[in-house]
C-alpha cells in the first residue's frame, strides 16, 4: 500500500513541470523608441528598434561592482555600463567606457578631468542623440523643408541610429541643469564614448 501511495504522489508531482529558465528571467522590459517615447515590451529592446533608458544597476555583489563580460556591445550595455558609473561616482569605470585610441597624454588628463566632473553630479537621464533627416525636396528638387528648426513632422522609414548621448544632470547641491554631450563610436564590434 504504501508503494502504491508513494508511486501515485512521484506520478502526480511528474505532472507538475517548473516553467523554462528563460521564462522566469523573461520580464517587462522598459524601452525608448527612436521618437522618444517609452515602451514596455517582454523582448529585448534592441530587438523593438529602441534602447534601454537608465536601467537598474542593481547587484548582488556587496562591492557595488558589476561584472562585465568585455566590452559594450549593444548600445543599451552603454548606457548601462555610463549609468552606472555616474551613479557610482567612479570615474575609473565610466573611462573603461571612453575611446581612447590616439588621445595623448595630455589630452588622456584632460579627459580624465572632464568624467571627473560628470560622476560627480546627480544623474537625471540619458537621451540618445539622432542627426536630423536630410531635407525635404519638391519633385524639382527644390528644399521644402531644411529639417534645421528641429521639427521633424514627417515620418520616416529608415530607422536612424544614435550618433551620441546627452547625460541630462544637475550641478551638485543644486536644481541648476547640467548637460554633457558624447559622441558614439564602434571600435572593436564595441560601443565607445568620445568627448
Amino acid at each position: 500500500m504504501r508503494s502504491v501511495l508513494l508511486l501515485a504522489c512521484l506520478l502526480v508531482l511528474a505532472g507538475f513541470r517548473a516553467p523554462p529558465a528563460a521564462a522566469q528571467q523573461q520580464g517587462v522590459q522598459r524601452c525608448t523608441t527612436m521618437s522618444g517615447e517609452t515602451v514596455y515590451t517582454d523582448k529585448r529592446c534592441e530587438d523593438v528598434g529602441a534602447m534601454d533608458r537608465l536601467p537598474s544597476t542593481t547587484s548582488t555583489n556587496p562591492t557595488g561592482a558589476l561584472y562585465r563580460g568585455g566590452c559594450s556591445r549593444t548600445l543599451s550595455d552603454l548606457v548601462m555600463q555610463v549609468s552606472s558609473a555616474i551613479q557610482a561616482r567612479d570615474v575609473n569605470r565610466l573611462a573603461g567606457v571612453y575611446h581612447w585610441t590616439g588621445t595623448s597624454d595630455a589630452g588622456a588628463l584632460r579627459v580624465l578631468d572632464r568624467l571627473d566632473v560628470v560622476v560627480q553630479r546627480p544623474l537625471v537621464d540619458i537621451v540618445p542623440i539622432r542627426p536630423a533627416p536630410a531635407p525635404v525636396l519638391d519633385a524639382e528638387g527644390a528644399v521644402v523643408d531644411a529639417n534645421q528648426d528641429g521639427y521633424y513632422p514627417q515620418t520616416t522609414t529608415q530607422r536612424q541610429r544614435p550618433v551620441g548621448l546627452r547625460v541630462v544632470q544637475t550641478l551638485k547641491n543644486s536644481a541648476t541643469p547640467a548637460d554633457t554631450t558624447f559622441g558614439l563610436r564602434r571600435a572593436y564590434n564595441c560601443f565607445w564614448i568620445t568627448l
